[in-house]
């Protein structure tokens, strides 16, 4: 199975910056894309930005030209760097991969983190 663990979750004031990290680990036979999503309460959770393998990006709307995406492939990691914070992207943040294990070598979508959570309040 593929696990992954993400840090860098916090406070942080409207206007500030934060980073989070994600680290994937276990029996990954492959990882062709990676991404965060978030959930606020009562409200769905909403993909936030993904990158591939190769570094093609996507990002949603609400944070375009705010928040960066980038990952380290050797190191199965992948970051998001978030500035000009709002209160609006207060929520839980998810790390996804779409990954294949040794032990189930289709590609499957679904593998999630435990959840960071931000806050961003004055």
């Amino acid at each position: 199975q593929v696990q992954l663990v993400e840090s860098g979750g916090g406070l942080v004031q409207p206007g500030g910056s934060l980073s989070l990290s994600c680290a994937a680990s276990g029996s990954i036979l492959s990882i062709r894309a990676m991404g965060w999503y978030r959930q606020a309460p009562g409200k769905e959770r909403d993909l936030v930005a993904t990158i591939t393998f190769s570094g093609t990006t996507n990002y949603a709307d609400f944070v375009k030209g705010r928040f960066t995406i980038s990952r380290d492939n050797a190191a199965n990691t992948v970051y998001l760097q978030m500035n000009s914070l709002k209160p609006e992207d207060t929520a839980v943040y998810y790390c996804q991969a779409d990954a294949k294990s040794t032990l189930d070598r289709r590609w499957r979508s679904d593998y999630w983190g435990q959840g960071t959570q931000v806050t961003v309040s004055s």
